[in-house]
Formats: C-alpha cells, sequence, structure tokens
C-alpha cells in the first residue's frame, strides 16, 4: 500500500452486535476510527446543518427541554415508523458522507475504520476497501440493549426488527467477528483478521513493561526519576489491573478480564520509571472529543512533571484523532489543591460553559459523577466546519 494510500475498513452489523468494541480494537491496532453513527448525531445538534431539518419534518415534539434533539423520542418515532426513518436517514445521511470523507482526507493514519450500521445501505459501502461484520445471538444483543441503553425487551426487539437481517450483513462481509465469547476471544479474532490484511504489521501486543517487577528502593526518590510514557497494550491487562489495584489504596480490586473491557472503550497510557509502571490514565477520543476519566498515579512523584509528560502524550496521539478539545473528569477540589492542571491550561468547566454544542454533549455523555470537570481547547478551528 503506498504511503499516500488510505486502507478503509468498513465495519458494520446490526444493533447491540460490538461494532464499537471491533473499532476500539482496530485503533488499538493502529487504525483511526471513525464513528458514522456518532458523526450522525453530532449533525443533528442544535448548531449543526441537520437539526432544523429534523425539526421541520418530526416537529418541537423530538427536542427537550432545552431545545435539543431528543434521541429517545426521535428513536421511538423512527424505529418504529419505517417511512420516517428513511425520512431521518435523508437529511443525516448526506452529512455523514461528507464528514467521513473529510476525516479520512485529514488523517495521517493510513489503515481507516468506518463504523456504521448503516453502511450497506448507504453510499458508504462503495467507499470502503473491506466491510467486516460483527455477529451476535439475538438474545446478547437484548441483553446489552437493556444493560447499556436500559430500554425494554419489547423495546429493544422493536428496533431489531427495524434492521435488515443479520445474514444479509454476514454474506456480505469478507471478515466476520463473532461477538458472543469473551473479550479476548473477540480480540484474538480482530488480529488474526488484521495480520492477514497486513502481514507485515505488528498487532504490537506484547508484553514489555511489568507492574510490580520488583519493589522499588526505599532510598528511590520518585519526584527525581527520570519519566516516559508509553501506549498500554491489552497483552499488559493482568499487570495494568495490579497496578490500579495498588495505586487505589485497595479501592479497586480488578483483575484481567476487567482490563480486557476496558481496552473495548478507551485506550491507557503508562508513566514508567526504568521497568516500572509507576502511574496510567485512561482516556478515549469518540465524537472528535478527547475525554479522560482515571488518573492514577503513585505517591511521591513530582506531579508537575507527571502531568505534564502524560498529557503532551495524550493531547498529542488526541490530536492525531483529530480531537478539537479534551475534558477531563477529576476528583472535587483537585484544582483549587494544585495549580498544576491549569498550568498546562486546564480550567474548571461546568457543561453550560463549554460553547460549542457537541462539546457539551460529549460532556453530557461522559460526565463521572462525584468528579469536577476541566477543559482544554486542542485547536482553533473545528474539525468538521468545512462542510
Amino acid at each position: 500500500m503506498a504511503a499516500s494510500r488510505k486502507f478503509i475498513i468498513g465495519l458494520t452489523g446490526n444493533i447491540a452486535t460490538g461494532k464499537s468494541v471491533v473499532r476500539k480494537m482496530l485503533e488499538h491496532l493502529g487504525a483511526y476510527g471513525i464513528d458514522a453513527d456518532a458523526l450522525a448525531h453530532r449533525v443533528i445538534a442544535k448548531d449543526a446543518p441537520g437539526y432544523q431539518p429534523v425539526v421541520n419534518q418530526f416537529g418541537k415534539f423530538v427536542l427537550d427541554s432545552e431545545g435539543w434533539v431528543d434521541r429517545a423520542k426521535l428513536g421511538k418515532l423512527v424505529f418504529s415508523n419505517a417511512a420516517a426513518l428513511a425520512k431521518l436517514e435523508g437529511i443525516v445521511h448526506p452529512y455523514v458522507g461528507k464528514a467521513v470523507d473529510h476525516l479520512v482526507k485529514i488523517t495521517p493514519h493510513h489503515v481507516v475504520v468506518v463504523e456504521a450500521i448503516k453502511l450497506l445501505e448507504s453510499p458508504l459501502r462503495d467507499k470502503v476497501d473491506t466491510i467486516w461484520v460483527t455477529s451476535s445471538s439475538e438474545e446478547n444483543q437484548i441483553k446489552r440493549l437493556a444493560e447499556k441503553r436500559g430500554i425494554s425487551e419489547d423495546e429493544a426487539r422493536q428496533r431489531m426488527a427495524h434492521q435488515s437481517p443479520q445474514k444479509e450483513k454476514v454474506s456480505a462481509a469478507s471478515v466476520i467477528i463473532r461477538n458472543d465469547g469473551s473479550f479476548e476471544e473477540t480480540w484474538d479474532q480482530v488480529q488474526e483478521a488484521w495480520i492477514y490484511l497486513f502481514p507485515d504489521a505488528s498487532t504490537v501486543d506484547t508484553v514489555e513493561i511489568p507492574a510490580v517487577p520488583k519493589p522499588l528502593e526505599p532510598s528511590v526518590d520518585l519526584s527525581r526519576v527520570d519519566l516516559k510514557v508509553v501506549r498500554a497494550k491489552p497483552g499488559q491487562a493482568e499487570d495494568i489491573a495490579d497496578l490500579v489495584n495498588r495505586l487505589s489504596g485497595g479501592k479497586t480490586n480488578l483483575n484481567r478480564m476487567d482490563i480486557m473491557a476496558a481496552f473495548g472503550e478507551k485506550a491507557y497510557t503508562l508513566l514508567v520509571t526504568g521497568e516500572r509502571m509507576i502511574g496510567i490514565v485512561g482516556w478515549q477520543v469518540e465524537n472528535l472529543v478527547a475525554r479522560i476519566d482515571e488518573i492514577h498515579l503513585e505517591k511521591g512523584l513530582n506531579l508537575a512533571e507527571a502531568l505534564k509528560v502524560l498529557m503532551a502524550e495524550i493531547e498529542e496521539a488526541s490530536r492525531q484523532l483529530q480531537a478539537e478539545a479534551v475534558l477531563v473528569f477529576v476528583e472535587p477540589g483537585l484544582v483549587q489543591r494544585n495549580g498544576t492542571w491549569s498550568s498546562l491550561g486546564y480550567k474548571p468547566r461546568s457543561i453550560d460553559e463549554l460553547r460549542i454544542n457537541a462539546w457539551k454533549e460529549a460532556a453530557r455523555e461522559s460526565w463521572v459523577d462525584g468528579t469536577d470537570m476541566l477543559f482544554k481547547q486542542l485547536r482553533v478551528d473545528r474539525v468538521l466546519r468545512p462542510l
């Protein structure tokens, strides 16, 4: 594949079959992930071009008390009416297609994965080089919809009934990922398919830095040690669980499979000295906003230096993923007790103080109860403004 050529994986599958988990796995392997369904949500935000057409088509009934499109109300309407769903898709899909084209063009990554539940029914199908399909049992689909979206079994079945049969998607697939087992079983399938497509690429699933190879000597001054940061890999899940449990002071009791499952939602960046992990940050970029919801650091570290090197790495990675801003969820009062965050450009913000509606929506989706939110803008220009 030529350096300038983008190889595009089209990832689809019916609702609650694990598409987003597989997209995250491909991101761990080096792909740039685009969630077309999240872009569809962004298209109908207050300041977005699809907002008014949706209101004109479906009425103010679909708005919440603050004037946002209430996706739950809209979903109940369109998933029970095929004609209404077609009208919504007619509004949203053209904008999503333009957004995907733009993101593919500007990303420096050579492999892109586009997740879209309607991939095969939309023009996106003709833009991808290979089609991957996730499949799952109906029982597991209903269970996931109940657990993650809080909808009833009847509503889950209704939504599933308004999608094309799973077997039609499977028949169009170059790669089928069976997602009824553990995260690890799914990860193995994704790695195997990745190696088949890119035989010269590494799966980068190596264990190089154990969490606790040996205790630090009492004389070691952590405030003076050399620090570096590395991207954690799923193969380090057991060591990461040990690290988080140790740094949480017994507040957590995570195991290897807990961390493997977490890799289906986020990335981990490790803080290392020598051969020892001494800190970890859990983060993700979704819908062009970076979100940090886990920070664990060894006591005795120079906090200013540790956060400086960690955030520099995460911000650069987030920029590579086209993130416009970073949201950090921290324990209450942390900013007031320590000026390090403000020196790095992070300011306390409420949701209402965020000036871009897409950022507000990201904050609503990601807010962690019992925390304060810090905000930093990574770029002045909006990634999708050209649209």
